[in-house]
């Protein structure tokens, strides 16, 4: 579980957080949760692997406003050598404030699809 605080920047005239700023949350919760599961974005890169978004989703909820604290729930909901796919569960005071959900391609160095190791997937099962 990874956690923000909404800070004043990130909203808009009307008060509530700007709607790009949830996609920021998503990336800082996919990197914890990677680095939490023993699969460090900075180890996957410097292997020559980097994981690249290919898609992008967020169904608004229920309007997060400034100094809000947002709990994001990450889990994956694929992985293989290709591609890994992430949900995101965007709370504040209990309620839902917006679901996500990511897909990732797997590129080398070059930014040419790539198949990962094998050893890789160990992080995400079950």
């Amino acid at each position: 579980m990874s956690r923000v605080r909404v800070r004043y920047a990130e909203t808009d005239q009307m008060g509530v957080v700007y709607h790009a700023n949830y996609l920021i949350w998503m990336e800082v919760a996919r990197v914890e949760f990677c680095d939490a599961a023993g699969f460090p974005y900075r180890d996957m890169e410097a292997g020559g692997y980097l994981l690249a978004v290919a898609e992008a989703h967020c169904s608004y909820r229920s309007p997060a406003r400034f100094d809000d604290e947002i709990e994001i729930l990450t889990t994956v909901t694929e992985a293989n050598r290709r591609f890994m796919s992430f949900h995101y569960e965007m709370t504040c005071a209990g309620r839902v404030s917006a679901l996500g959900q990511t897909r990732h391609i797997f590129l080398g160095r070059d930014f040419r699809p790539t198949k990962a190791p094998e050893s890789y997937l160990k992080f995400f099962e079950a």
